[in-house]
Order: C-alpha cells, then structure tokens, then sequence
C-alpha cells in the first residue's frame, strides 16, 4: 500500500508541474501567433488547469474505473469553489470587477444544472458524454466570441496580458508545451495506479477516492494559481480560473467516462453530491456576481466555504464507514 501511496504523491507532483508547463507553453505559443491576451485566458488557462481532471478521467475511464473520474469531476468542483476560492478569500478577498466573469457565471450554473439532468436517471451513457461534449464546444465557442468581442474592453483582459510570458520563443513555448503534456500524462497514469490501490487497500468505492483524494490532487494547480492571482491584485483570474475549469470539469471530464465507459452511477452521486456541487455553485454566483454592484467574496463568505468543505468531508467519512 505504501507505493501506491507514494504513487499518489508523485502523480500530484507530476500533475501540479505538467500544468503549469502546458500553461505557460500554450499561452506564449498563442501569444507568439497572435492571439489576444483574453481570449488565451478564457480558452487555454481554463483548458489547461482543467488538464491534470481531463487526464485522470481518461486514464481512469480506459482501465475500467469510471466512478474515479465521476468523482474527480465532481469532487474537483466541490474543492474549487469551497476549498480554493475560500482559502483565497481568507489570504485576500476577492473583488469581481470582470463584465466577462459576471456573464460566465450564469453559464456556469446553467451547465451545473445541465449536466444534472443528464445523470438524473442514475447512468451515465454514452448518449450522455456525447450531449456533454457537444455542451463543450458551444460552450468554447461563446467564450471564443467573448474573447474577440471583448479585446481591450475587460479588466480581466490586462490582468490575463501580465501573466503571459513575453520572454520565450516559439521553439521553447512548443517544448514546453509538449514537455507539460507528457508529465501530465506520467502523472495521471501513475496517480490513477495509486488511487485504485488505496481503495481496494481501504475498501472504498473509487467513486469516494475520487471525491476526495484525487480532486483535492487534481485541483493544487487551481489553488496555486488562484492564491498567486489574488496576490497580485488579480481577483477576476482567481476567480475566473474557478469557473472555467469548473465547466471544463462538468462537459469534458464528466462526459469522458460516458464515451468511454458508461453505465450506472452510485446512488450517492445524486442524493449527496451533486446537490452539494449545486448549492455551492449557487451560493458562488450570490457571492460574487454583484446584483447591486460589483461582486465581492470577503473573508467571512471565505470561511463560510471552508466550512461547508469541511462539512462535506466529514459527510464523505460518515457515509462510508459501516
């Protein structure tokens, strides 16, 4: 059990490395052939912190592990809007001053309650994965719209330009790109070994692994990112980076075991955590859309999130031990 626990660490490293390459790689290639510096944000970052989830579900969908991937899918939204951006609010709180952020939020929520209603009869098929992959690229082509539509009118537009590396060369973006998309695969394939093992070790369903250790693994890049961000005086991207790669989570790697490997989902992805990742999605929306003005999450409202986190683990453990 020791390896794979070991397994489990390396994967996490390798996928918090693997990102951040791939990130940095694909935004200075894009910036080198021309792409503006919102649309990059909006498309490659979300893609790309969304990449370690996107990998794991893959990998863990082909060796026959599909409740893994649901529960990263899902498990990773839960940790970024109660862990991340709760932890992020208490270090600094995060002021939404982004018209894209406030328009990308109610897609949010319509893409929650979407792919609720597709797992609603407890399967998740193949005909399922397919509408959520389809839900994907509509969903990336009004982001892209945005993007062109918005070019110098966004705040979020000059927070994205200071992050992308001006320094790099073509050639050296290509390596980097590839190199962040092999560790990203290592780390994925060795994080999924690990994983397996330890349930089967514990006696929990991957579905729980998956809700617990592998999305808090899979979303370190997200709380790097969102912490560094908010740092910076960046708010919009740390809580731009939140949403993005949760609708990225809910179409690409939740419809992946759908095409891949469908079937039947536990009962308790229904009864406990989806209405846990649609309330907590919710009460996003209510923090930081800013109904009467400017949208804010302060440091009460962060450890409000944190608690409700906690809660929801704490729920995991009760409901898993016999």
């Amino acid at each position: 059990m020791w390896m794979q626990f070991f397994g489990v660490v390396a994967g996490f490293g390798l996928l918090v490395w693997g990102a951040d390459r791939f990130v940095v790689g694909a935004a200075a290639t894009a910036r080198l052939l021309g792409v503006s510096p919102l649309l990059i944000g909006l498309t490659i970052v979300g893609f790309g912190t969304s990449a370690p989830e996107i990998l794991v579900s893959m990998v863990a969908s082909l060796q026959g592990n599909p409740g893994l991937a649901i529960g990263n899918a899902i498990g990773s939204n839960i940790t970024n809007v109660a862990l991340i951006l709760g932890t992020t609010a208490l270090v600094i709180p995060l002021a939404v001053n982004s018209l894209t952020m406030r328009r990308e939020m109610p897609i949010l929520i319509g893409t929650t309650l979407f792919a609720w209603v597709l797992i609603g009869d407890g399967k998740l098929e193949f005909r399922d994965g397919l509408a959520l992959l389809i839900g994907l690229l509509v969903m990336l082509g009004w982001v892209i719209y945005v993007g062109l539509t918005s070019r110098g009118k966004d705040p979020l537009a000059a927070e994205y330009a200071a992050e992308i590396p001006t320094d790099m060369s073509l050639r050296q973006a290509l390596l980097w790109l590839l190199a962040g998309g092999l560790v990203l695969l290592a780390g994925s394939r060795l994080l999924v070994w690990g994983a397996v093992g330890i349930a089967q070790h514990f006696g929990v369903s991957d579905l729980v692994i998956g809700l617990t250790i592998v999305a808090l693994g899979t979303s370190l890049p997200e709380l790097a990112a969102s912490i560094t961000s908010a740092l910076k005086n960046e708010p919009d991207i740390a809580i731009g980076n939140v949403i993005g790669s949760n609708m990225f989570n809910l179409l690409a790697v939740l419809g992946i075991p759908g095409l891949i490997s469908p079937g039947p989902i536990d009962p308790g992805v229904l009864s406990r955590d989806m209405p846990i990742m649609v309330a907590l999605t919710v009460a996003l929306l209510v923090m930081a859309y800013g109904f009467r003005g400017r949208g804010r999450i302060n440091r009460v409202e962060g450890s409000l999130l944190l608690t409700a986190y906690v809660g929801y683990q704490t729920l995991l453990y009760f409901s898993t031990v016999h």
